[in-house]
């Protein structure tokens, strides 16, 4: 009997899941079920998209509006979605950084917020997860905060002993984190930018950035899910930038560049492969590849 694919993504803010892994979240969303759980409600994120910047009724209602981007976020790629209904921490800014603010989802009591994800995870028993690295991806306090949880609550979720109100225990078989910035792929974007237009969005963002190379575990193919990702990433208003970095490669080539989005496997129960995984699920019992 062949297995339901179900694939669950933790994030830190609304918009993340949009340019983390979309393109892999809406092409499993069509041949099984795909979960993202949200922590935050990206109550303190600033408007990032010019166009909106000043928006007095943004700036009074960012917690509605930003729910209701996540919502279109959602159904755009074709995907189920949860709050764990933490507030954002903001990202500190300044020297010396200044504190940051009581009752923030990375100052929670960690047992909150672990028990919080182990019920997702019993609830939803998803096969593979999907999460931040022990950088968060960037150190935003948040991100590095679902990291640190992340890791405690799929321990935790296979543990008959822990939480055993939060439901039945769950093993999940593979976890990935995402590796969506790898600094080839901006690269290679950087390069062909540069030589058909003579400037390229990615210059800074490479300056400031001192990545080394990653070794990528999976490369998931996803060019025929570019329209869903893109249409997630555009729900996110007041956070994505429609003339930005996001849509400064043309899809058309970008499909021929990189038509993939990377993971690197992070736990597994079910083994390693030698070669570079071509689906999320590759071992897990009773699931076919999809190939």
């Amino acid at each position: 009997m062949t297995e339901e694919r179900r694939l669950m993504a933790i994030h830190a803010h609304p918009d993340d899941e949009s340019s983390k892994g979309a393109g892999m979240m809406a092409k499993y969303a069509t041949v099984g079920r795909v979960k993202v759980v949200t922590a935050t409600g990206g109550e303190r994120g600033s408007i990032l998209n010019p166009a909106l910047m000043g928006d007095e009724h943004i700036l009074q209602n960012m917690t509605a509006i930003r729910r209701d981007e996540m919502a279109a976020a959602a159904e755009a790629l074709g995907i189920e979605h949860s709050w764990l209904g933490f507030i954002d921490s903001g990202l500190p800014e300044g020297d010396p950084l200044p504190p940051i603010p009581e009752g923030s989802f990375s100052l929670e009591p960690m047992d909150v917020v672990v028990e919080a994800l182990v019920r997702e995870i019993r609830e939803f028993r998803p096969q593979v997860v999907t999460t931040y690295n022990e950088f968060g991806g960037y150190p935003h306090p948040d991100h590095i905060r679902v990291h640190t949880a992340s890791i405690a609550a799929l321990a935790a979720a296979h543990d008959p002993y822990a939480y055993p109100e939060a439901g039945e225990p769950w093993m999940v078989s593979k976890v990935y984190y995402d590796a969506g910035f790898n600094p080839e792929r901006i690269e290679a974007f950087h390069k062909i930018l540069l030589e058909s237009t003579g400037s390229s969005p990615f210059t800074d963002w490479l300056s400031m950035r001192r990545d080394t190379p990653i070794n990528v575990s999976a490369r998931i193919h996803v060019s025929d899910y570019f329209p869903q990702r893109d249409a997630a990433l555009r729900a996110h208003a007041t956070q994505i930038d429609p003339d930005g970095f996001f849509f400064a490669m043309p899809r058309d080539i970008e499909a021929e560049v990189w038509p993939w989005e990377d993971f690197i496997l992070a736990m597994s129960t079910v083994g390693r492969s030698n070669a570079q995984e071509r689906d999320l699920f590759e071992r897990v019992p009773g699931v076919e590849p999809l190939y």
